[in-house]
């Protein structure tokens, strides 16, 4: 036989006031939509293994990365310039071709969105 859970009042606040409980304490404005829209944009480019690998490596070296140092990623080299451009489209990368290789850095300041989130 089953029985149903027995209905509970809401706690009384203190003040008699039903609205007191739900008002705000100190700023709760948030992101805006142009904040979000770049910290979601920056977080979908990241949120994925051998992209967050990439980049760590891309933004930690003190100089360009040449395409032809980035070492193994796990991956085939065709999947890693996919990775690539997916992190030059969110705008966390950017690059320039040097006869035949392609070298890459972080732009800066292109993760301060996720930072306001984090």
């Amino acid at each position: 036989m089953r029985t149903s859970a027995p209905v509970v009042d809401p706690p009384a606040t203190t003040t008699g006031d039903p609205s007191a409980c739900c008002e705000p304490e100190g700023n709760l404005a948030g992101l805006s939509v142009e904040q979000a829209t770049l910290a979601a944009r920056v977080l979908k480019a990241l949120s994925d293994p051998v992209r967050l690998q990439l980049y760590s490596r891309i933004a930690s070296a003190p100089e360009a990365v040449c395409v032809c140092d980035i070492d193994d990623v796990g991956v085939s080299q065709p999947t890693v310039s996919h990775h690539l451009r997916k992190l030059r489209e969110a705008g966390l990368i950017d690059c320039e071709r040097r006869g035949t290789w392609v070298y890459y850095w972080p732009v800066a300041d292109a993760t301060a969105a996720a930072r306001l989130v984090l």
